[in-house]
């Protein structure tokens, strides 16, 4: 029977957030129930309320990174039971299509049905209702809820020791931002690296540099807090302009410029994409990880440049990580002092509180917002 769970939605885009109370249905085959721990605030949702990012359906509740506890699992779905801790992966692995057996599970084919609210499976089918009309689950998941029912495709189990507030950063922010660094730009040791966008993102993507062994880790935010921070992350130099971080980049290689340029600002536009290319060395890498408006097209790019300097622009889902292999992992070394997780929280949030944490985060004030539960 279905229970009610309270959540936080938006209703049309551009929007707001605002608290709700929905049906949420039992777990079917393949799927569980899991009551929230703590949900990570991405931007990636509130490109959403934005209309950056467009939805098939409305309302929508957010959320896609979190971590909590089996209630309910459906029939006929072994590996899981009751009382299990889990992170979700907002991209789901099937462990089956032609880019999961490539070991690609990041660009898994259930992917494509991330923004229809709906069951993978199904675009007609969904969990959520209120008043009998469809809710759209932001990919399949939904964190920004007391309850929420999902695929197993989407959730990791992790061990019952680690604390489920820590944990749910890793279900988007820390592999992508790590995996930006390690697996998209592959970092050499003594590399020079510049991290245009110090957020949930680009302090991971800092992470991922130092432990790569860059020499030079550049970070470039226009808020003094965040440049401040980034220390903490391992960034060796701050500065509010990515002119300012290209110009410390060539000094350090004989005019050259930076090994790569990662680029996890909030809002991404078109000029950001050629100050980055711009940046580096021939041979250089130019990682594109964070979201603009999906639908907008065009970069200011010297062609030119593009091909006779050999440089490289490669796009970033997910840092590129495996969420089956890598969430354990990232765990394990926050487990042995090798990951900062619980610094990257700057705040912690009610669910009523999800519109103003957004407000935060477009203020500067947040590395990373999180939405605890009781």
């Amino acid at each position: 029977m279905p229970i009610t769970t309270k959540v936080s939605l938006v209703r049309q885009a551009p929007g707001t957030y605002e608290t709700a109370t929905v049906e949420l249905d039992d777990p079917r085959q393949g799927e569980v129930t899991v009551k929230l721990a703590a949900s990570g605030l991405c931007h990636s949702d509130d490109h959403v309320a934005t209309g950056d990012v467009p939805v098939a359906v409305y309302p929508y509740v957010g959320g896609h990174e979190g971590a909590g506890v089996v209630t309910a699992v459906g029939p006929n779905t072994p590996g899981y039971e009751v009382g299990d801790h889990v992170v979700f992966s907002f991209l789901p692995a099937c462990g089956k299509c032609e880019f999961c057996a490539q070991g690609l599970s990041n660009l898994c084919d259930l992917g494509a049905s991330l923004l229809t609210g709906a069951r993978a499976d199904d675009p007609t089918s969904f969990r959520m209702t209120e008043n009998g009309n469809p809710v759209g689950q932001q990919c399949g998941i939904s964190t920004f809820a007391e309850y929420t029912t999902a695929s197993v495709d989407s959730v990791v189990k992790i061990g019952k020791d680690i604390p489920l507030k820590a944990a749910a950063l890793v279900g988007c922010g820390v592999p992508t931002g790590w995996g930006s660094a390690v697996n998209s730009a592959d970092i050499k040791p003594g590399a020079v690296v510049i991290v245009m966008g110090i957020g949930g993102i680009g302090a991971n993507a800092l992470q991922g540099a130092a432990h790569a062994g860059a020499k030079t880790i550049i970070a470039v935010d226009p808020v003094q807090f965040k440049r401040d921070k980034a220390k903490v992350f391992g960034a060796t130099h701050a500065f509010a302009t990515i002119e300012e971080a290209a110009d410390l980049a060539r000094s350090l290689t004989n005019g050259q410029g930076a090994d790569a340029t990662i680029v996890t600002i909030g809002v991404v536009q078109g000029d950001h994409v050629g100050q980055a290319l711009a940046s580096i060395r021939k041979a250089g890498t130019v990682v594109l990880t964070g979201l603009g408006n999906i639908t907008e097209a065009g970069a200011p790019i010297a062609l030119g440049d593009l091909t006779l300097m050999q440089k490289r622009l490669q796009g970033s889902l997910f840092g590129e990580s495996n969420p089956r292999r890598d969430i354990p992992n990232l765990l394990r070394m926050y487990q042995a002092g090798q990951l900062k997780l619980e610094e990257l929280i700057t705040r912690e949030y009610t669910l009523d509180e999800v519109a103003q944490a957004y407000e935060d985060m477009h203020a500067g004030r947040n590395i990373r917002g999180l939405v605890v539960f009781d």
